[in-house]
Parts: C-alpha cells; structure tokens; sequence
C-alpha cells in the first residue's frame, strides 16, 4: 500500500516505514503528526484518486529530526556593470518517518495531545515577562540622568575630532602660503 501526499507545497510518494525529508514542519522532534492532504492511494489492485484530494484519507508519521539542506551559492551578476552579489542558502528540512497509512481517516496514534501543552506554556511565560519589565522600566527611570551625562560626554570628543581637522585646513593654508610667499622672494 502507498499514497501520495502533499507536504509543504510538494508531492511525495510514500509507503509504511518510508522515511522522507521534507520542508520544515513546526513538529518537535518524536511527536507524531498527521498528513491529511493525500492525493492518492493504492493498496495493490485497487487505487483511489483524489479530486484534489482523497476524503477522509490521512498518512500518520513520526518526525525523526529536523535538519538543514546542503549549501547553495546564489549568484547574480550583470554583464559589463562590474555587478556581482553572491549568498548562500540553506533550507531548513524535517526527516519523518511514514507509520502508518489509512483510507478511512483513522490513525492509530493522535497528533493533537501535544499542541494543548505547547499553548499552555507561552501563556505562563507572559506573566513573568509583565513582571520583568514591569521592573526594567523601574530601573530605567532611575538610571536615566547617568545615561543622558554618559551620551553628553561621547559627544564632546566628536567636537575635539572636528576641531583637529579645521585645525590641519588652516595648517595646510598656511604651507600653501609659505610656498608661494617662497616663490615670490625667488621670483
């Protein structure tokens, strides 16, 4: 028995135990998931075609890990410009292994267990961070004058820096005067 499923904008021929490197999936490693867009399906004689897809037909699977692609150089260039840019590019994968494959919908290990949990704790996490910044903006009033004294202080040896450089304008205005107060007296 196989089935084509759709994953990530591509279609893969799969097969129990098959294992497939496919786009990223916002899976954790070891949680099953479920691929429900099945196109189509084939237990030896008989074979199921989808219009687009096959109802109630899903393919359970396992993720394994989640990997990255082999580098890829892009590169652009226009001719006679002097125009060259190079980046590279790596696609991020997820490694799954197919568990099971059933025409009526129904997978033998559920999916959905795993994403309450994942919810449950970013909201824990928001009222800790409420507190925290509750007490960064404490401290940020309190140490506001010694940041504003520091960024006066940075500014004033930019002032320094631009006064050396007037000074060596003048300095090479006087030279130029030199040389043709020196070239007059020869003259």
């Amino acid at each position: 028995m196989y089935a084509v499923v759709k994953t990530g904008g591509k279609q893969y021929r799969v097969a129990k135990d098959d294992k497939i490197i496919v786009d990223r999936l916002e899976s954790e490693a070891g949680e099953n998931i479920v691929l429900d867009q099945v196109l189509m399906m084939a237990d030896g004689e008989k074979v199921m075609v989808g219009a687009p897809t096959v109802s109630g037909a899903a393919v359970g699977a396992t993720v394994l890990r989640h990997t990255r692609g082999p580098k890829i150089m892009v590169f652009r260039r226009k001719r006679r410009k002097n125009f060259r840019r190079v980046q590279g590019h790596r696609q991020d994968l997820t490694m799954i292994q197919i568990t099971d494959i059933a025409a009526d919908g129904k997978i033998k290990a559920p999916a959905k267990k795993a994403a309450p949990k994942a919810e449950a704790k970013p909201a824990e996490e928001k009222a800790p961070a409420k507190k925290a910044a509750a007490t960064k903006a404490a401290t940020t009033k309190t140490e506001a004058k010694p940041a504003a004294k520091k960024a006066e202080a940075k500014k004033a040896p930019a002032k320094k820096a631009a006064a050396k450089k007037t000074a060596a304008k003048t300095g090479d205005k006087k030279a130029a005067a030199k040389k043709t107060a020196a070239k007059a007296k020869d003259a």
